[in-house]
């Protein structure tokens, strides 16, 4: 081997090393962010954009017989082919609906959550998000904890078995989310982590990203309550980093909140500032 050679092939070496050390994030978004809830349409809107994957929710409305519209297969069969027809993946899907029937104390997200599981099976998604805003919140709330705990022991068990994981989302910091983690027991059960919403919180959420590690993150939202992503309040290079220190490799799905020029736009923007800064 000449030195020209070894050289470059030193090079090309050291590259591919260094690439590798990089955990690989792909970008999705919220179909509510799209504006186009439990919509198929937001897969085609996403294509457009320039995005890897839609989290689909399942729908923040009842029906008529008191499920959630993406009960039906027929909606469900929509999302599957046009994700096929695009390219588009569907990661993850979202039970938005829980703000407003809060888990800790209505049966009826009780049961919406227990039977979601076979839509997630179904559509072979592997991560679904529990919303713990409004309604559901759990701050300040031990006896909602505590019941929100009791049906989470009863969700786990079925989630497993499906090969599912369901990430708590929510306004509580890094310590109250280990006890509830710490009490389920159950690896189907983990955080889904929203750095803009624990950025608002006050949580030094890359110590905390740290400290849950990627066996407990089941999936990321990248939030910026200020302004559109690297002009506002979220560093996105300390959440960078702090990913890259666990070792995370799943999605990380944009949930806007700024959207003052349209949701093609400003969701291409925010899209392609955070390639450059993951591909930094």
């Amino acid at each position: 081997m000449n030195r020209r050679h070894f050289l470059q092939t030193t090079a090309l070496a050291a590259c591919a090393a260094q690439a590798a050390e990089k955990p690989a994030i792909r970008f999705g978004a919220c179909d509510w962010t799209l504006r186009l809830a439990a919509n198929p349409d937001s897969l085609d809107l996403a294509k457009r954009i320039g995005l890897e994957g839609v989290q689909v929710d399942y729908g923040t409305e009842p029906t008529g017989n008191g499920r959630l519209p993406l009960f039906d297969e027929a909606l469900q069969d929509k999302h599957l082919q046009r994700s096929a027809d695009t390219g588009v993946a569907i990661p993850s899907l979202a039970m938005g609906v829980l703000n407003k029937h809060g888990l800790k104390n209505s049966a009826d997200a009780e049961r919406w959550m227990l039977d979601g599981v076979a839509v997630a099976k179904r559509m072979k998604v592997r991560v679904v998000l529990l919303a713990f805003f409004g309604d559901g919140d759990l701050r300040n709330d031990d006896a909602g904890t505590q019941a929100v705990i009791a049906k989470l022991k009863k969700l786990a068990p079925l989630a497993a078995e499906a090969g599912i994981v369901y990430g708590v989302e929510s306004w509580l910091k890094v310590d109250a989310l280990e006890r509830i983690l710490d009490a389920v027991k159950s690896p189907a059960i983990q955080v889904y982590y929203d750095v803009g919403n624990m950025q608002k919180e006050g949580e030094d959420y890359a110590a905390a990203i740290r400290r849950l590690g990627k066996e407990r993150i089941c999936e990321v939202h990248a939030k910026d309550y200020a302004d559109l992503y690297g002009k506002g309040s979220t560093d996105f290079v300390k959440v960078r980093d702090a990913l890259r220190d666990i070792g995370y490799t799943g999605w990380m799905h944009l949930e806007g909140v700024k959207i003052p020029n349209g949701v093609e736009q400003d969701i291409g923007y925010d899209l392609k500032y955070l390639r450059e800064v993951f591909a930094a």
